[in-house]
């Protein structure tokens, strides 16, 4: 994940600023002012962290939801769609799975605008480009 991180941070180059929240975003979202944008990267990760961490789900759900909504710059979240294969076969995975569902449809709900992207190719679900 270490290489992960640094291979976006040198191909995004020197104008953005990173900052890793694995569990607490809203700390970060909450300084932000409004002629700034915000790439939140990613959604599922910070869901499968707190699934780890074996936390309360539905209360970092809502605090992640809350301050999205009290966020005053632009802001684009990036979440995975994992719904689309096949049911796994492990009780974890089929709890991620169903955890992440809820979470992009929460966010969709929340959100100006929802476009997937597959293949590179956007379509937009909600909204316009």
């Amino acid at each position: 994940m270490q290489a992960k991180v640094k291979r976006h941070i040198q191909q995004r180059g020197p104008d953005w600023e990173t900052h890793e929240e694995p569990l607490s975003p809203a700390r970060v979202l909450d300084q932000l002012a409004p002629d700034q944008i915000c790439l939140l990267d990613c959604a599922t990760m910070w869901l499968t962290n707190h699934i780890l961490a074996e936390g309360d789900l539905a209360t970092a759900q809502r605090e992640l939801l809350t301050a999205i909504g009290r966020c005053r710059a632009e802001l684009v979240v990036v979440s995975n769609e994992v719904g689309q294969g096949i049911v796994p076969e492990n009780a974890l995975s089929r709890r991620f799975r169903e955890a992440q569902g809820r979470l992009n449809i929460a966010l969709a709900a929340q959100a100006d605008r929802v476009v997937q992207v597959t293949a590179g190719l956007p379509l937009v679900l909600k909204g316009t480009l």
